[in-house]
C-alpha cells in the first residue's frame, strides 16, 4: 500500500509539472521527504500531511482514502482488520487490564509500550508506529467524533509504565480527554476481584448501521469476532464491567489521587505535605504577631 501510494503521488506531481523540491516547498517538507514517499521509503506519511498533499496536488481526496491503509501496514496483521473497522465506529467501548488504549496514549507512554513489540524491526518502524496511533487520535475531537467508552483496570493506573515521569503526563491527559463530551472514563478498582475479562483486554465496536463487532487481545494475539451470537456475550461481559466499575466521578477521583500520590514531581509537595507546611507558616505568624504586637515597652530607670 505504501508503494501504491508513491506511485499515485509520483503521477500527481508529474500531471502538475512539479519537482519533489517543489511539491516539499508546498508541504512544508524537505523534497527528500517528497521522494521517500514516492519510493515507499522512510516513514509513512503522516495524515496531515497526506492531507496537504492531497489538497496541493488536486487529488480530490485520493491520497487522504489511501492513506488508512498505508499506516496500518505498521501495526501487526491481526490488529489491522480491527483498526479500520474503529476508524469507522459510531461508538467505541474499550476495557483494558494492561495499559491505557492506544486512543488515549501520550506520545512518550506510546513509544515505550510500541518498543516491546515482538514484531518490531527497528527504529524507524517504532516512529512509524507511534505516529500512526497518533494519527488515530484526531478522530475524536473531529467532526466524526465517536463516543469512546474506557474501563481501566486499577493496575493500569498503579504500573509505571516509561517511569513517573511518562505516568504523570498520562495519566494527566486521561484527566483532560475525560472532560470531552464523547469521552467516559471509568476505573475497575482491585477489590471488585474476578471477571470475565481478567486474561485481556475487550473492545466492542458499534457500527455506523448499528452492527456489533467484538475484539479481544492478549500481549501477543489478537481475535476479532463479527457473529451476532458471539458478540452478544462480549456486550454483556462489558456491561458487567461498567456496572462493577467506579462511577466516572469516583474514577476521575481515584486517577488523580494515584497521579498525587505515586508520579508527582519530585519538588511538588504531597496534600498532607502542603497542609502541614500551611501550619507552620500560620503558627510562626501568629508567633510573630505575640512578639511584635503588644506595643512599647518602657524602658526602665537605673536606680540611683
Amino acid at each position: 500500500m505504501a508503494a501504491l501510494f508513491g506511485s499515485r503521488l509520483r503521477k500527481l506531481r508529474d500531471a502538475a509539472g512539479l519537482t519533489q523540491n517543489e511539491v516539499g516547498t508546498l508541504a512544508h517538507v524537505v523534497g527528500s521527504r517528497i521522494a521517500q514517499l514516492e519510493r515507499a521509503t522512510g516513514a509513512k506519511p503522516t495524515l496531515e500531511l497526506t492531507r496537504i498533499l492531497d489538497r496541493e496536488l488536486v487529488a480530490d481526496e485520493l491520497l487522504i482514502d489511501l492513506w488508512p491503509y498505508v499506516y496500518r501496514e505498521a501495526f501487526p496483521n491481526w490488529s489491522q482488520a480491527f483498526i479500520a473497522y474503529s476508524a469507522r465506529a459510531r461508538v467505541i467501548r474499550q476495557y483494558s487490564s494492561h495499559a491505557v488504549p492506544g486512543l488515549l496514549q501520550t506520545s512518550e507512554y506510546a513509544r515505550v509500550l510500541l518498543s516491546m513489540g515482538h514484531s518490531l524491526r527497528d527504529a524507524e518502524h517504532l516512529e512509524e508506529r507511534v505516529a500512526a496511533r497518533l494519527d488515530r487520535q484526531v478522530r475524536l475531537t473531529g467532526p466524526d467524533r465517536p463516543e469512546l467508552w474506557v474501563v481501566l483496570d486499577e493496575a493500569v493506573l498503579r504500573r509505571p509504565v516509561g517511569g513517573a515521569a511518562v505516568m504523570r503526563g498520562q495519566l494527566e491527559k486521561l484527566l483532560r480527554m475525560a472532560e470531552e463530551p464523547n469521552i467516559t472514563v471509568q476505573v475497575l478498582p482491585f477489590d471488585q476481584g474476578a471477571h470475565g475479562a481478567l486474561a485481556g483486554s475487550l473492545s466492542v465496536l458499534v457500527m455506523p448501521d448499528g452492527s456489533e463487532i467484538a475484539y479481544t487481545e492478549g500481549a501477543h494475539h489478537g481475535q476479532l469476532t463479527e457473529e451476532p451470537e458471539e458478540v452478544v456475550q462480549f456486550v454483556l461481559t462489558y456491561h458487567h464491567l461498567t456496572a462493577m466499575a467506579l462511577p466516572p466521578l469516583m474514577s476521575l477521583d481515584l486517577i488523580r489521587s494515584v497521579l498525587e500520590a505515586d508520579y508527582r514531581a519530585a519538588s511538588t509537595p504531597s496534600r498532607s505535605d502542603r497542609r502541614r507546611l500551611a501550619q507552620q507558616q500560620l503558627q510562626q505568624r501568629g508567633g510573630r504577631r505575640l512578639r511584635t504586637g503588644g506595643g512599647r515597652i518602657p524602658r526602665r530607670r537605673p536606680r540611683p
